[in-house]
């Protein structure tokens, strides 16, 4: 195999500049491999406010006046461009609506999906661009064959693999990870950038979900849902408590359910299921959270086929470990089953699953089965 995206003549460019450290560098690595490399910051929300919340979000004025400032020194073209409305359809709406139906969804895979690799990278091929660059760790490598495969990073610590997971092969033929094939830590990508010039060394990551910036989730579902009131109940159906909207609920929570009263047994109780339907919550021991196996919906493959029955590894969340799974398609569903009970899933997560370091391809959790209802083969 070979590094992504081999070329006998420069390659044009876009590098996607959210103002941050790591697309910074990025762009800057673009550029001095010998691209023609073009910047452009995503201006996706709105109204943005001038300055960010600690470092939260990655949407504000002050940072596409960094990512300016940024392309300025490496010395390259840039450009605003205006997505906001496109983000508010795909990324933020689908957002609220997952919670409304009960489900955890990951807007940032949402917008790899259908902002960065979809309409940013749509936009960028009319314009005669070869490629889309961001600062995402992970690694493109193209086959003797011709096809692409997309890689964990070389640093397992920064992989972003997980959130790059809906990402198809047309869309991986045109991606560039400059940051994903190197091993260098990220104290030295800032004294990186620092050496380079470049303003954001020192600038705070962004992190948590970039349209909600002051990090208060359950606030912002409020807002555009309203309150309603329902039941907390237990395993049984009976009812222990009140909320003000399941929305307010994950699966695998304890914190914050306000039930007033331990269990039975004295220990803590967990979210094991929401119910949009009846605005139900049910609560339970962390023993009941345990899943042995899962049917995901809307697979999306990172080659030309869909994946062959047999044992992977699966990730569940962006900062999560691996478990090893046996997977298969049935009927348009991706089936798994875990080879040791898995905590804590919820539908509308992500599943990506992954052989050694490639990554296979995603798909959207719709439901789950207790690890003790699991029938094993």
């Amino acid at each position: 195999m070979t590094e992504n995206l081999p070329s006998t003549r420069p390659l044009r460019v876009l590098a996607a500049m959210s103002g941050g450290v790591d697309s910074a560098v990025a762009a800057a690595r673009a550029a001095e491999a010998g691209h023609e490399v073009t910047g452009v910051h995503l201006a996706l929300s709105a109204n943005p406010q001038s300055f960010r919340t600690g470092a939260r979000g990655c949407c504000t004025i002050e940072d596409s006046r960094d990512a300016r400032r940024a392309a300025d020194v490496i010395g390259i073209p840039f450009y605003v461009w205006d997505l906001a409305e496109r983000f508010r359809e795909d990324v933020v709406e689908d957002f609220v609506a997952e919670y409304e139906a009960g489900r955890t969804p990951n807007p940032c895979l949402r917008c790899n999906e259908k902002i960065k690799f979809a309409a940013l990278l749509d936009k960028a091929l009319a314009l005669g661009f070869d490629a889309v660059c961001t600062g995402h760790y992970a690694t493109v490598v193209l086959n003797e064959d011709g096809g692409r495969e997309l890689h964990r990073a070389s640093d397992m610590a920064k992989d972003q693999s997980y959130v790059l997971g809906v990402l198809d092969e047309k869309q991986l033929a045109h991606a560039l990870f400059p940051l994903g094939d190197t091993l260098t830590t990220k104290e030295e990508i800032r004294a990186e950038a620092e050496a380079r010039g470049l303003a954001v060394a020192k600038k705070p990551d962004s992190h948590d979900i970039c349209f909600i910036a002051d990090g208060d989730t359950q606030g912002f579902l409020a807002n555009r849902l309203g309150k309603a009131e329902g039941d907390i109940v237990d395993e049984s159906g009976a009812k222990i408590g009140t909320h003000e909207g399941a929305f307010g609920f994950t699966i695998g929570q304890r914190k914050g359910l306000r039930i007033g009263h331990p269990a039975a047994d004295g220990k803590p109780r967990y979210v094991l299921d929401i119910s949009p339907v009846n605005n139900t919550v049910t609560v339970g021991p962390v023993e009941a959270l345990d899943v042995g196996a899962l049917t995901a919906i809307r697979p999306r493959w990172c080659g030309s086929t869909a994946a062959a029955p047999g044992t992977y590894t699966a990730q569940l969340r962006a900062h999560g470990g691996e478990s090893e799974v046996f997977a298969e398609m049935v009927d348009g569903e991706l089936r798994v089953r875990f080879a040791e009970p898995v905590r804590g899933v919820a539908p509308g997560q992500a599943i990506v699953l992954y052989d050694g370091t490639r990554v296979v391809g995603s798909a959207t959790i719709a439901t789950t089965t207790r690890a003790s209802a699991t029938i094993t083969s």
